[in-house]
C-alpha cells in the first residue's frame, strides 16, 4: 500500500536579509550555506523544489525561481499565493504545496510524511509547532483555498499569517525538541540575528 503522493515544495526567500547584511539563505553554517542544507533535507520529501525569490536572487544552486505574483514584498502570504497559483498553471496534480521558509537549515526529515498523517479533510492546512508555539510557514497548504488567498491578500491590511488560517481549518502538528550534546535544538530554528547564526553553527557541528 502506497503512501500519499509527495507535495511539490517551495522554499520562501521572498523577504529582504537587510539585518543579516547579506543574502541570509546563502550563509554558511556546518560546511554548507542554509539554502543548501534546506535542499538537501527538502529532496527526498518533494516532487520537486521552487524558490520563492526574486528574478535577481543570487541562485547558486540553480533552483527554479518563482518571483512573488504581488509588488511590494507583502510577506509570505505572498509567497504562498505564488506557489499554489504556479502548481495550477504548471497543471500539476498535487492537492497541496509543501512551504519552509529560506532561514532554518534544520528542517526534519520526516516533515512532510508527519504532516500528510494530519490531514484528516482535503481543504485543511496542516501546519507546525515545537515548544509550544506553532510555525505556520511550515506548512502543508491545499491548492483549493488559492482563490481566497488571492481576494484576502487582495486588501493590503491583510498580511499576517495567523489572521489568513481563522478563515480555515488548520490541524497542527507537534515536533519534539531533538536532544544534543550542545543543548535541545528546536527543529524549526530560524536565523534572524549574527547570535543566531552562530547558534545554528555550534548546533551543526555536533550534529554532523
Amino acid at each position: 500500500m502506497t503512501g500519499p503522493a509527495l507535495p511539490p515544495g517551495l522554499i520562501l526567500a521572498g523577504g529582504k536579509s537587510s539585518r543579516m547584511g547579506s543574502v541570509k539563505a546563502l550563509l554558511e553554517v556546518g560546511g554548507d550555506t542554509i539554502l543548501g542544507h534546506i535542499v538537501r533535507r527538502l529532496s527526498p520529501q518533494v516532487s520537486g523544489i521552487t524558490l520563492n525569490a526574486s528574478d535577481d536572487f543570487p541562485n547558486p544552486l540553480g533552483l527554479r525561481l518563482l518571483p512573488d505574483r504581488l509588488a511590494g514584498q507583502p510577506g509570505p502570504l505572498a509567497g504562498v499565493l505564488a506557489g499554489l497559483r504556479d502548481v495550477e498553471t504548471r497543471g500539476l496534480s498535487a492537492t497541496h504545496l509543501l512551504t519552509v521558509p529560506s532561514d532554518s537549515p534544520f528542517v526534519p526529515t520526516d516533515l512532510v510524511s508527519r504532516l500528510q498523517a494530519g490531514i484528516d479533510v482535503p481543504d485543511a492546512i496542516i501546519i507546525t509547532a515545537s515548544d509550544g508555539r506553532s510555525h505556520p510557514v511550515f506548512g502543508l497548504w491545499p491548492i483549493s483555498i488559492a482563490d481566497d488567498l488571492e481576494t484576502w491578500l487582495s486588501d493590503p491590511e491583510n498580511r499576517r499569517i495567523k489572521a489568513f488560517l481563522q478563515r480555515h481549518r488548520v490541524a497542527t502538528i507537534e515536533f519534539p525538541l531533538i536532544e544534543t550534546s550542545h543543548g535541545l535544538l528546536d527543529p524549526f530554528f530560524n536565523i534572524n540575528t549574527p547570535e543566531d547564526l552562530e547558534e545554528a553553527r555550534r548546533f551543526a557541528e555536533v550534529l554532523q
